[in-house]
């Protein structure tokens, strides 16, 4: 059996992961259903996969901040308390995280005998460079994709599909959360 792996990631309609300037976590446009919704994607057993870049930067941002802060969301924390595996040449154990595993190594030849071992479904949050060398090696089963209400034209950082090789993508689910956010669900294919 082949456990499924879903690459999860948040972007603006410009397709940017982040943005500088003022912008606030989720872009300021989370609400109830969205929180409530990824604290249930998160509540199932599964196995974290995340590359070193995506780790040093939630570990820093877990690290500086505050029970009250958009951080700490329940999903996060759910999140933070899933099996992980790092891919990384870079890092060693332990890290700061309840039950990380550092694996080093090609991230395609990680994930694909994690995809042959695991019997929990895989999921990454973030971790782009990975992801898309993952989406090219045809490792990626579901590509979630949920696309804040902004456009941040002056102001995006990490373009999620930069340097991407191309795909068509079967739309598999969709859903608008807080009757703003949209989660799309595709499989992609290499084109």
């Amino acid at each position: 059996m082949t456990a499924t792996y879903t690459f999860d990631v948040f972007m603006s309609l410009d397709g940017f992961g982040a943005a500088g300037g003022d912008w606030t976590g989720y872009w300021g446009k989370q609400g109830p259903e969205l929180l409530d919704h990824r604290l249930a994607l998160y509540d199932t057993e599964q196995r974290m996969v995340l590359g070193a870049h995506t780790y040093r930067a939630f570990a820093r941002m877990l690290a500086t901040s505050t029970e009250d802060s958009d951080v700490r969301d329940p999903w996060v924390t759910r999140m933070r308390n899933l099996p992980a595996t790092v891919v990384s040449s870079t890092l060693e154990g332990p890290l700061d995280w309840p039950d990380a595993t550092v694996v080093p190594g090609d991230a395609v030849d990680v994930v694909a005998g994690l995809k042959k071992e695991s019997d929990v479904p895989l999921r990454s949050h973030g971790s782009l460079s990975m992801n898309r060398a993952l989406m090219a090696a045809g490792l990626v089963d579901r590509l979630q994709v949920t696309v804040f209400p902004v456009v941040t034209g002056r102001t995006g950082v990490e373009p999620i599909f930069g340097g991407a090789a191309d795909f068509d993508l079967d739309l598999i689910e969709s859903r608008v959360l807080d009757g703003r956010v949209q989660e799309l669900v595709y499989r992609p294919t290499l084109h």
